[in-house]
């Protein structure tokens, strides 16, 4: 299944259990798991470019700022791991942010997009992929 049907069915669900496909109304969190888990979500960074974020099924998530020209800013690459907050999506680096934990709301944000809100207030969209 693509990540395109796979995103197409979590927004299908969405709809039918009263949650609207609108970037305003956040997934729960079995949706949140279904959409991200085994996938390879792509954060838009400011300087142009996409930062690669791979959810593995066994919570370790990895990233790569190598592609962005991150390295500048922090180690370009990084691990750690990922899980399910109530509704929310949560994750701990190794060294990125210091190992500080973030939680994020994630809701539909178009075809193969979502939007996401970090617990501190910043937010942007990621483009889903497989």
């Amino acid at each position: 299944m693509t990540a395109s049907l796979r995103f197409a069915l979590v927004l299908g669900m969405a709809v039918l259990t009263g949650q609207a496909a609108r970037a305003d109304v956040p997934l729960d969190g079995k949706s949140v798991r279904d959409l991200i888990s085994g996938k390879r979500i792509y954060l838009s960074v400011p300087l142009g470019g996409e930062l690669p974020l791979y959810y593995r099924k066994d919570g370790q998530v990895d990233g790569s700022g190598e592609a962005a020209g991150l390295g500048r800013f922090l180690k370009p690459t990084d691990s750690g791991r990922w899980w399910i907050d109530g509704n929310r999506l949560c994750q701990k680096w190794r060294t990125w942010y210091d190992g500080r934990v973030f939680c994020f709301t994630l809701a539909p944000a178009g075809r193969d997009k979502v939007a996401w809100m970090r617990d501190d207030g910043e937010k942007g969209v990621a483009r889903i992929g497989d």
